[in-house]
């Protein structure tokens, strides 16, 4: 192919080969991630567990599937009710979609 016939592919085909290099461009640049929708909601809900009387720190991770609950007072029944109450009623899961665990200390 002589240069005339590659150029007039390359500009009957511009607008195709144009979104195909910013598709390349977009997936060689470093991401930034932002937190999904899950993420955020467990972050959220977090920091209003923490707030229950003798729960202390904790972490969680929501799923389509069901919640654990990680946390500091996790082995008083009365704080385990609390956070299943609460799970519960945020959630809408019953308890046996719902795992509340005593965080280890470091």
């Amino acid at each position: 192919m002589d240069a005339k016939k590659i150029l007039q592919k390359l500009t009957e085909y511009r607008y195709p080969l144009l979104v195909l290099l910013i598709g390349v461009l977009l997936m060689l640049l470093p991401g930034i991630r932002s937190p999904t929708a899950g993420e955020e909601k467990s972050c959220e809900f977090a920091s209003l567990v923490e707030r229950i009387e003798g729960v202390g720190q904790c972490g969680i991770a929501l799923s389509e599937s069901g919640v654990v609950v990680v946390c500091e007072g996790a082995e008083e029944p009365a704080v385990r009710f609390a956070l299943l109450q609460a799970i519960r009623a945020y959630t809408g899961f019953t308890s046996e979609r719902i795992a509340i665990l005593k965080m280890t200390e470091h």
